[in-house]
């Protein structure tokens, strides 16, 4: 799922990862594979949000779905595989636009 700015800054407090910009080298690749979407990675590899249903929190939520995970101790490479949801529920509170 491809979220706003707002989304993205409401995620970054809920997810101990970072975003990669839309205009990150890697972003075109990162599309044209697993489509278009927010991606973020951290300390275990690639991740994206896609639309999640949950009655417990209110308004939009996404749960978190690793994509990939680093081939190497440097966090240079990573490896695809399929995509594995986390259980972990992001809140997106509705764009004010």
């Amino acid at each position: 799922m491809k979220l706003n700015s707002t989304q993205v800054k409401q995620t970054m407090t809920q997810l101990n990862a970072q975003v990669l910009p839309d205009d990150h080298p890697a972003v075109a690749q990162l599309n044209s594979v697993f489509g278009e979407h927010t991606f973020f990675v951290d300390t275990t590899g690639l991740k994206v949000l896609e639309p999640a249903q949950s009655s417990d929190m209110p308004g939009q939520t996404g749960e978190v779905v690793s994509l990939a995970e680093w081939s190497d101790p440097e966090l240079t490479s990573l490896r695809p595989h399929e995509p594995e949801p986390t259980g972990v529920l992001i809140t997106l509170e509705p764009s004010k636009h």
